[in-house]
């Protein structure tokens, strides 16, 4: 199967899992997704893959609904509560990295077989963790100041979707042009970063495009609040 009908699939169940995250346990949820979406897209974005004839890191969508859930979390709930998740989502990563870099120090036994790809995943982390989480708090803090304020100018429902288009675009491309940098810098070329940073950012604008419905779909759902 082509790796864009596969990341068509993604991103598709990607967001409906989102919405029924929010459906079931409201803003609760929410928070849960986000803490999910920290961890994972951070694995999968060490996977390098073609898409639409581009070199792409693989964690792009499940790291676009970040963006989504805190926009949505600005919208429906204030501020307050989106910065919190960004919170949220810096100290869960932050926690992983540290037990993980305990976890591969033990010495393993001698017919385990999980102990090299635990420390091929984890022991590349911190890199990682250091530009993501970077990249993630300033780029976060930028979109969900830049969504407050066109809301203040355009808060009626019609405009959700400058609102959350207009603050996802300016703060995907500054997370991009921290993240790529600082993660890859010892393990590509300065052309193939180069490449990544544009072909990262395709596919992030890609990725906040598809996700408008979603968030129209969110606000006109009656969750279940805990």
């Amino acid at each position: 199967m082509p790796n864009e009908i596969i990341w068509l699939l993604f991103a598709t169940v990607n967001f409906t899992f989102f919405l029924l995250f929010y459906k079931l346990f409201g803003r609760l949820g929410i928070f849960i997704w986000i803490v999910l979406a920290t961890i994972l897209a951070n694995i999968q974005v060490l996977a390098l893959v073609d898409l639409f004839t581009i070199e792409a890191n693989l964690g792009n969508i499940l790291y676009g609904t970040i963006f989504l859930a805190t926009d949505v979390l600005n919208e429906i709930y204030g501020k307050k509560e989106a910065k919190k998740a960004v919170f949220i989502g810096f100290g869960v990563m932050f926690v992983t990295v540290v037990i993980m870099q305990i976890a591969i120090q033990f010495n393993p036994n001698p017919e385990d077989w999980a102990m090299p790809y635990l420390k091929e995943i984890f022991g590349f982390l911190p890199i990682v963790f250091l530009a993501s989480m970077t990249a993630f708090f300033v780029s976060q803090l930028v979109d969900i100041y830049i969504f407050a304020k066109i809301k203040e100018k355009l808060p009626n429902t019609k405009y959700l979707w400058i609102r959350n288009n207009g603050s996802t675009l300016i703060s995907q491309f500054i997370d991009t042009i921290i993240f790529v940098p600082i993660a890859f810098y010892a393990s590509f070329t300065n052309q193939v970063i180069f490449n990544l940073i544009i072909s990262t950012y395709i596919i992030k604008l890609i990725v906040a495009l598809i996700d408008t419905p979603v968030i129209y779909i969110a606000k006109k759902i009656t969750p279940v609040e805990y």
